[in-house]
This record gives C-alpha cells, structure tokens and sequence, in this order.
C-alpha cells in the first residue's frame, strides 16, 4: 500500500452505511399534471410481451413489441407455440427486419398459434446480432425464453452447464436460463412429479429462479404445455393484463392496453403463470402471492411515457433503477470494485501514469467530476478535454498514458476521431457507453457499458448520472489495483454508492417546491450557476440543460471566478444558483461559498441555494433552499445535479416549448 489514505469526500475517515437494500420498481411522481392519476412503473433497457388466449397470438405480440419501441432497442424476436412445437424468429436491426422474416414463413403455423412471447433487445451480453437475439431455446427445442435484465452469475452457469455437454450457440445470459429451465423441468418429469402441465412448468421456473443472481424478468414457454407462459421477476419490472379468455405479460402497459386496461403489477421476487382463463401468482418458496391490482385511465400515447408528460420527466424517474443497473454485478460483497469487461489486465492499469478523458456537452461535464475523482484517489495527473479540441492541439500521449472516452450513443463523431488519435499515438482507450456494439467501444481497447438504458429525450439526464458513476467506479478500481487506497476505503466509498439509489428516490418525491420555483422564473430572462470543486461542472451542467430546454441566457461560472468578471452581470433580482458543498467535507470550501452568495446577494440577486440536510446556515443566504441528501462532496454531484434538471424541464414546459425534442438539436451528434 502507498500513498495517502483517502476516501470520497477528502476527509480521513467516512462512516460506512447500511447494507444496500435489493431495490423494487418505484413509482417516482414527478409532474404535476399527470401525478396524481397516473402510475409508472421503471423499465430496465428492453421490452418483452406474453400472450394466451384463443387468438392467433403473434400479430398480439408484434404489436405489443411495436408500442415498446420508444424505449430503443437492437434486436427483436417471437416465439410461437403450435401444435406441439416452439416456432422461432429473431432478427438484428429494427422490428421489420423480423416482420419481413415472418413474411416469409407463410404456412409454418406461426402465425396461427395461440401462446406467444416476443421481445426487443437492448445489448448487454453479446453484440446485437440475429443468434444473440431472443428468444433463447433449451438444447432440446422444448422451452424458449426471453429475458429483460443482466443475470450476474451466467459466467458460472455456463460452465456448469458446458461440463454437462449443453452447447452454446450465442453469447449472451439468457441462453443459460433455458437450458436451465428445461433441465429443471425434465428433472422434475423424471423424478415423478405429481405436478402436470402448466404447474409443472411454473415449479421448474421457481427453482431455476432460484439458481440466479442479478435482476431479470423472464418469460417462457414449452411446447408440453400450450396455453400457458410463466414468468418470474427479480428488480426488473413486469406487468399482466387481464383479459375475457386471454391473459396478457409485459414490461409496461402499453404493450397490451389496446386489449384490456385491467391490470396486476408484479411483486418483488414473485412468479406468475398465465393461462387463457388463469392467472396465478407465488413468490420464489412458492407460497401464494398477490400483485397490485389497477386499472389504465390513460391512453396509450400517455403509457409510452409510462404517465409521465414528457420522456425527459420519465427519464429523471428512471435514474435511481438506472444508477442500481450500472452498479450492478460490479460490485463484491467485499466492498471490492470487480469490472470484468474491462479488458485492460491489471499491469495496464498500474503502468499508467497520466488520465485523459475526452467527451462532449454533458458527458465532458461528467468528465470534469471524474478529474476531481480520479486525481483524489490515484494521486496521477487527470485532464479533460472537450473531444472535438483534443487532437487540434496535439496533446502528448503514449503507451502510458489512458485516455476514457464518454458518450451515451458510442457514435458521437468528435469523440470518435479524438478517440482515433489517442490510439494512433498508442494510448490505451476505455470506453464508457450506454450502446452495446457502437462503433466507439468497437475502437476501443476496452469498455464500460453503464446499462442506462435507452433515453428518448435529447436533453440527457439519466445518462449523465449513469456516466457519473461509471467513472467513479474506474477511478476505485484504478486505485484498488494500482494499491493507494486500502481495501475499506474503497469497500466505504462502495456502501455510499449503493445507498444513492434510495436516496435519489427520496429527493425525487420532495421536488414539488422546485417545480413551483420553475414556474416562477418562467418570465427570467438570465439565470446564473456557480459553484465550486465539483459543484462548478454541476454549475455548467445546469445551465446547459436551461440553454438546451427552455432557450434561455444562462452561465456556469466557478464561484471563485465571480469577481474577475461574471458579477458585472449581477442586476437586481437576477436568479442565481448555487451550488453548496457538504459543510462535513472540506469546511473551507463550503465557506468560500457562502463568502460568494453574499457577495451576489448584496449586489440583488435572487438565491437559489441547493445544501444538504441540515445546513441549516445557509438558509438565511437563501431566498430559495433545495435540501438534498448528505453525500460525500466527490459523490454530491449524483444528488445535486437532480433539482436543476426538473428545474430546466418544467421552466422548458412553463415556457410552451418541446421538452422532449428541443429546436435545433439531436439525440446523437455524429458529424463533427
């Protein structure tokens, strides 16, 4: 061990918390609009949708996968079973690329069975590619199944499996939950199961559940048992409709709200069996459960935002899941850092002595809190630099030095030519990206994928957070490897990231007032942010998100820069929000502050100050006081960074404008 013991706020020591909760899909309230009636449960990245019933079941299916494209995917697939045989198909790209598959099959019975199941793929385990696709088949072509969600464990799995003499045909988790399915079930068949049929089928999926790790929702036929679908569900969402003589399983509503609004929302660990006049629900022990019962009042427009008004809304929802998601299955119960997709050996990582991070608009912004990070727990150099400058300049690389390129699409041209240089001045490359197979982790040397999942709105929000603490988690495995952290140092830093989800959720349900603010300032024609250390990115981040929604002037400025300039700007009654570091961190650095909202406040501004719980010293500097929850300073961009994108949103939507497709700007920018 070398170098100075440290920890995430820069102090000493730092209390450990409890131990991470498995966390449930939450219902996050968001719009003031639409709160009150509407219901929203979490997606996790792709869309799957069951049918049983009596009629032909994949036209029910394709359109139900058809309603679920807003939440992006690579891949698609059905499973048909007719006549005592599972009929597949499954292609890479968009859904008519399967549809035009399906075209081809006239006769073949698949499109006149009655027990479906299909699904639209967000890559994780294996490229996007047609034999990675789902569904999955068991070696014997009886059961097929879909998966939405990363099953830690497969890696052991498969070996396991592999010894017995299955073979693989793809490269992805969801293979090893069907051949351990239809073991389970031949299991129980020879053994003398006094179970028959679908309840047969519903015990081999409680003890093949039982075997896995992670969160996943799983859906899944045999061909011994028309009529039927069984699903379980661990931390990733599912839902069932109730029909009259058919039943219907999704990840969200708007799969199936063309047939019935009636609808059960599974539980925690629970597992649920479809029949045409059945549904039947026990928890993992097999034990009786119940879902939530509710029903839709919303149209199926609304169900693809999930109840929300705009996407942007349901994303900020989404980002307690989407953090848990990026954590997981990286983290031992050690309190270790354990990234086996970063293909980088450990001899890379102690050889370097010089960090790069190139990105563009909010992914650069992430970049600048990973600097702080990074340099504080590896005592090694660490520079940002906008992609679309770095090889301009000719910066000094080589064999030591690691350059991180951050972008959510993994097509981000500037970034992808900034990336192209550093390689050709033979630095190492380590992607971070939310995009399975995109041509920057492609190029890269190695890759983190955040597992975000797909964000509709242009304006990122949950992509920022997830990029955030997937930079958090490279810069402790650099110090875990690289032996200048002690082991619970980082297994410390490692409970405050697995507490951020829950306290995330719990700042989400307190934002009505910073709505109420939002509506307020509408009229606003400038609004300024400052901040320090790295309160000063989140100072840019939301001021960018204000200019990208709601088109308006607005400035992120370093507090300690306001008196070389920005406070010439200062007028009566001019909005300014500040962004406060924990008083528990670095006391200085919170009273520099403080020092700099006097300083606006005597020249008129308008204060809008975001402290933690229990600052309560600031509130007398304070016209306006967002109280988020106390984080370590290098972690409080994960909390702070959440009221300045609601506020952008609902200033955007106060405004009249497009929250969701703001003027002049896409999703991916891929020319430089």
């Amino acid at each position: 061990m070398s170098g100075a013991a440290v920890t995430c706020d820069g102090s000493r020591a730092m209390a450990t918390e409890p131990p991470f909760n498995q966390l449930c899909c939450a219902k996050v309230r968001l719009s003031r609009t639409c709160h009150e009636r509407k219901s929203a449960t979490l997606p996790f990245m792709c869309g799957i949708v069951g049918y049983v019933g009596s009629r032909p079941a994949l036209q029910i299916v394709l359109d139900g996968l058809r309603r679920l494209e807003y939440r992006g995917y690579d891949s698609a697939g059905v499973a048909v079973v007719d006549d005592n045989v599972i009929l597949t198909e499954k292609r890479a790209g968009k859904l008519a690329n399967l549809e035009k598959a399906l075209g081809e099959r006239a006769g073949d019975g698949i499109a006149s069975g009655s027990t479906a199941i299909g699904h639209t793929r967000w890559a994780t385990h294996g490229g996007p590619t047609d034999r990675n696709a789902h569904p999955h088949l068991s070696a014997d072509g009886r059961v097929a199944v879909i998966h939405n969600g990363i099953i830690e464990n497969f890696g052991r799995l498969r070996a396991e499996l592999e010894a017995t003499g299955v073979e693989f045909i793809s490269d992805t988790d969801t293979e090893c939950a069907a051949h351990l399915l239809a073991a389970e079930v031949r299991a129980l068949r020879e053994a003398g199961s006094e179970l028959a049929g679908p309840q047969l089928l519903a015990e081999g999926m409680r003890r093949t559940v039982n075997r896995l790790e992670g969160a996943f929702t799983l859906l899944a036929t045999d061909v011994a048992v028309p009529g039927a679908v069984v699903a379980a569900r661990r931390n990733s969402p599912l839902v069932v409709g109730r029909g009259e003589g058919e039943n219907f399983l999704a990840s969200d509503v708007s799969a199936f709200i063309e047939h019935t609004r009636e609808a059960i929302e599974l539980g925690q660990d629970q597992i649920v069996l479809i029949t045409p006049g059945a549904i039947e629900i026990t928890d993992f022990a097999g034990a009786d459960a119940t879902g939530k019962e509710f029903h839709i009042d919303w149209d199926a427009s609304a169900a693809e935002k999930g109840g929300y008004d705009y996407f942007m809304l349901k994303e900020i929802a989404e980002q307690p899941q989407a953090i848990a998601d990026t954590l997981l299955g990286r983290l031992s119960e050690r309190g270790e850092i354990v990234l086996d997709e970063v293909r980088l050996t450990d001899q890379d990582l102690r050889d370097v002595d010089k960090v790069f991070i190139i990105a563009c608009g909010t992914a650069y912004h992430a970049g600048m809190v990973a600097k702080y990070a990074i340099e504080h727990w590896n005592r090694i150099p660490c520079e940002v630099e906008l992609a679309s400058e770095f090889r301009y300049r000719d910066p000094v690389l080589d064999r030591s030095t690691l350059v991180i390129a951050i972008s959510q699409s993994g097509e981000t041209m500037d970034t992808l030519m900034a990336l192209r240089h550093a390689k050709e001045q033979k630095a190492r490359v380590l992607a971070i990206c939310n995009t399975n197979g995109s041509t920057i982790p492609r190029e890269s040397d190695a890759v983190l994928y955040t597992h975000g999942g797909p964000e509709i709105a242009v304006a990122s929000t949950k992509a920022f957070l997830t990029q955030l603490v997937a930079c958090y988690l490279i810069g402790l495995h650099l110090a875990q490897i690289r032996g200048v952290m002690y082991a619970d140092e980082v297994a410390a830093v490692v409970d405050r990231l697995r507490r951020t989800p829950d306290d995330l959720r719990d700042l989400l349900g307190q934002m009505e007032d910073v709505r109420a603010l939002a509506r307020d300032l509408r009229t606003a024609s400038t609004v300024l942010f400052i901040g320090r250390h790295v309160g000063f990115p989140v100072a840019l981040e939301g001021a960018l998100k204000l200019k990208e929604l709601a088109y308006m002037h607005a400035e992120g400025f370093a507090a300690g820069e306001l008196k070389h300039g920005p406070i010439a700007l200062i007028d009566e009654g001019t909005p300014v929000v500040c962004v406060v570091p924990s008083p528990a961190g670095r006391g200085v650095l919170r009273d520099k502050v403080v020092s700099n909202i006097q300083e606006v406040r005597a020249r008129g501004a308008r204060t809008i100050v975001i402290a933690e719980e229990g600052d309560n010293a600031v509130a007398s500097y304070a016209d306006h006081l967002i109280s988020v929850p106390r984080t370590p300073t290098l972690l409080a961009p994960l909390m702070t960074t959440v009221p300045l994108q609601i506020l952008a949103c609902e200033i955007a939507a106060a405004r009249g404008h497009d929250v969701d497709q703001p003027r002049n700007l896409a999703k991916s920018v891929t020319v430089e």
